[in-house]
């Protein structure tokens, strides 16, 4: 038995990460803790060093403190091997429309390389607003922070976090702005979600189980739900979820991305190219909604007043930065189709939203019901009909329940539930999603990141839904309130419960 595929820390190429927003959210959240953790596993390159920059004024002494301090308040312990850590990172402030300032920040990446031989190999990591996306990958270009060396000797890579755009024609601007200074396999389009342990085994246990692929189809599939919802509200991001809303702050990466998982062909060979190949073939195979029937197809809601884990809470209107008259939704039901021979007239119900009862992220597969029950004279009861359940957050498991006859001299049928948890047997500490795709990112393997044409045919499809809800008049669907901490609009109720079978 071959051993699984591990990284080979020896082939990891020495490089610099210049993360450019951090002293934002994400930096000290996020990517910060994700590379603390790898540099303890010693899962990071020799040499690596770290580069912060944003325009707040700061040195390298204080930022290391900022960052220090965001990781301590966050954890259960004070962070282990931190100085020993902390001698990695710099802080170089950078004004984002200021030709020289990148200048100058090409000067001193350059006598960084000299310093600690990381060989002019350079990650330049977006975590900004993305109105700043195209600022700096401009300037980026202009400085010559985006060219590789000949032979492939000093290799450049850009990561963009999403939203990719607002848009299929921003989308579209923002990926010509982009290739003006760098090459596509320079770009890496994050989506962490793709990182998830149990949203990369959905292929594993589709491809390598031969008692699944061969019912994973119209035949013997009922329905398909996929839930992302979330307990927490707005919170602070007021400013960027007005513009945003939930259809393009979830359903343009992250739901598309799980349901392309759920419902992609399989690949000739598990290799990037191939695996996105599929993918894109299965966005393409989206139905489109048109306007006369959408509303029968979409439930859009906005959180009011109501309780979150037994206490008070605001309702959307009412949060700090919210327009007193806001129309943006922050929940969504969606209806949807993939017109293809395998998937055709099965319904795939996409549900995401904000104060919803707990947070949770799974995908449900329901069977049909036996086409024949020779147990009808003898059982009163209607027999429950198959479902695997593949859970994302907070369990990483995968379920399937199925009949079995409850012992005793009655006949009678009870469901049961066979149970794996993703972590259990495993001597390996769980990789969190940050941490597996910036070692991704350094092994330049494009495996769980979005390509253009993935992008463009997500927006392709979600475009002309954003344009119907955000008309005016009577065009508009309805947007429905309903009390935080509960499970959406009662116009979503139906769905809901068929995806967790209440």
């Amino acid at each position: 038995m071959k051993p699984c595929s591990a990284i080979n820390l020896g082939a990891l190429s020495p490089c610099t990460l210049v993360i450019f927003g951090a002293s934002g959210d994400l930096t000290s959240r996020k990517l910060i803790p994700a590379l603390h953790g790898l540099f303890l596993s010693d899962s990071l390159p020799h040499p690596f060093h770290i580069v912060g920059c944003a325009r707040t004024a700061l040195d390298a002494e204080a930022f290391r403190t900022l960052l220090h301090e965001a990781i301590r308040t966050s954890g259960p312990a004070p962070p282990a091997g931190w100085e020993e850590f902390a001698r990695h990172i710099s802080y170089i402030p950078v004004q984002y429309g200021d030709a020289k300032s990148f200048t100058r920040l090409a000067e001193s990446l350059r006598q960084l390389d000299r310093d600690h031989q990381t060989q002019g190999n350079r990650i330049c990591y977006l975590a900004t607003p993305p109105s700043l996306y195209p600022v700096i990958a401009a300037q980026l270009g202009q400085a010559g922070l985006a060219a590789e060396g000949p032979g492939g000797k000093g290799w450049v890579r850009i990561v963009v976090e999403k939203p990719f755009g607002r848009d299929l024609t921003s989308a579209l601007e923002l990926d010509q702005i982009l290739h003006q200074s760098f090459r596509e396999h320079q770009i890496f389009r994050i989506d962490h979600y793709l990182a998830k342990e149990t949203v990369q085994n959905i292929l594993m246990l589709r491809f390598a189980n031969a008692i699944f692929e061969p019912l994973w189809n119209r035949g013997h599939i009922d329905y398909v739900g996929i839930v992302a919802a979330e307990q927490l509200g707005v919170e602070h991001r007021a400013g960027y979820y007005e513009q945003t809303g939930i259809l393009r702050d979830m359903f343009q990466n992250h739901m598309q991305q799980l349901l392309a998982l759920t419902a992609m062909e399989p690949p000739s060979l598990f290799e990037a190219e191939r695996v996105r190949d599929e993918k894109a073939k299965c966005a393409r195979s989206l139905k489109p909604l048109v306007r006369e029937t959408m509303a029968e197809h979409l439930v859009l809601g906005q959180y009011g007043p109501g309780s979150s884990q037994g206490r008070p809470v605001a309702g959307y209107r009412d949060e700090p930065g919210v327009a007193p008259d806001s129309r943006t939704p922050t929940f969504a039901m969606l209806r949807l189709f993939v017109d293809n021979w395998r998937w055709r007239d099965v319904p795939f119900y996409l549900v995401s939203g904000k104060r919803l009862p707990h947070k949770e992220t799974k995908i449900v597969i329901q069977f049909k019901p036996v086409p024949h029950s020779m147990f009808r004279d003898m059982l009163a009861e209607r027999i429950i009909a198959n479902r695997l359940t593949l859970g994302i957050y907070p369990e990483e498991e995968i379920t399937l329940t199925f009949q079995t006859k409850t012992p005793g001299s009655r006949v009678c049928l009870r469901p049961v539930t066979m149970d794996f948890k993703y972590n259990q047997d495993s001597a390996a500490p769980p990789l969190d999603a940050y941490a597996k795709v910036l070692l991704d990112v350094i092994q330049g393997d494009h495996m769980l990141f979005w390509r253009q044409d993935g992008v463009e045919l997500a927006w392709s499809f979600l475009t002309p839904i954003l344009e119907e809800c955000e008309s005016c008049g009577d065009r508009a669907p309805q947007l429905h309130t309903y009390p935080a901490g509960s499970w959406g609009p009662e116009a979503a109720q139906e769905w809901i419960r068929l995806i967790l079978n209440n």
